[in-house]
């Protein structure tokens, strides 16, 4: 499909969305008069673009948006990815319902409805051969339970099963992941850390693979601007994909609540 089609057919996909984001903010101010809801954004600049599942990488620079609009219980999350030099890379709609929202223990289920991710192919148009931007669709559903330990310590499962719609690409995926998460570990008075190491096995249709993968992220107190760093590396796997990957990248984060009273 070229890239002039992406969207023939895909405005079922804007209107679905947009039917869940309408419901999601309905759904938001049904609640008690206290109820609050958060916008957050974050955009990421990197010498070298990682995909949602960090085994693959987009191997040159890139700028990632990473959108959230929702309440306590329910979220949109879509996230958008650019190489930049302007090419689009993939596009993921995300919702997320937290089924299970204790003090110690939170149960996520979410959909990527859909995720679009895009590749270059060599065609052949009015007897002209050349490179076109085409879209491999997919749809997934994922599943995360997550244990508090501590104030700043949690750890837990998250899962992902994919389809695909193209017969030129992955048809089916799984991913399971076991994270532990270490948020806002203080350093100083003024800085403070993140650290979210992952082990995870992955299988592509009839390819599957282990690895590991951690992400740190040092940022400063009320200060909108952080640097993080990634790194996969490849236990075992007979996915295409490279054996050691890493990025570094500089993100600038906006957060805002707003409470209806």
């Amino acid at each position: 499909m070229l890239i002039a089609n992406v969207f023939h057919g895909g405005r079922i996909y804007l209107a679905f969305n947009a039917i869940l984001l309408l419901f999601i903010s309905q759904t938001t101010w049904a609640q008690k008069r206290d109820s609050t809801l958060y916008f957050k954004s974050a955009l990421s600049v990197t010498q070298n673009g990682f995909s949602f599942i960090p085994s693959f990488s987009l191997g040159k620079p890139a700028a990632i948006l990473d959108l959230a609009i929702g309440n306590k219980r329910l979220s949109f999350e879509p996230q958008f990815r650019y190489a930049l030099e302007g090419k689009p890379w993939s596009f993921i709609f995300i919702y997320r319902y937290k089924v299970i929202d204790r003090s110690k223990f939170q149960l996520l289920v979410g959909g990527h409805i859909p995720a679009i991710v895009f590749a270059t192919r060599t065609a052949t148009i009015n007897g002209v051969t050349r490179d076109v931007s085409v879209s491999q669709r997919f749809l997934a559903a994922e599943l995360a339970p997550t244990y508090l330990l501590s104030k700043n310590l949690s750890t837990g499962f998250y899962l992902l099963r994919g389809h695909g719609f193209q017969q030129d690409g992955v048809q089916d995926s799984y991913f399971i992941g076991y994270r532990v998460n270490f948020n806002n570990v203080k350093l100083t008075d003024l800085f403070f850390m993140r650290f979210n190491p992952q082990l995870y096995y992955l299988k592509t249709d009839d390819l599957d693979g282990y690895y590991v993968t951690y992400t740190l992220t040092l940022a400063m107190k009320d200060f909108p601007l952080s640097i993080s760093h990634i790194a996969n590396k490849t236990i075992k796997s007979d996915i295409p994909a490279k054996d050691f990957d890493w990025n570094v990248s500089l993100i600038y984060s906006f957060d805002k609540n707003y409470i209806r009273k």
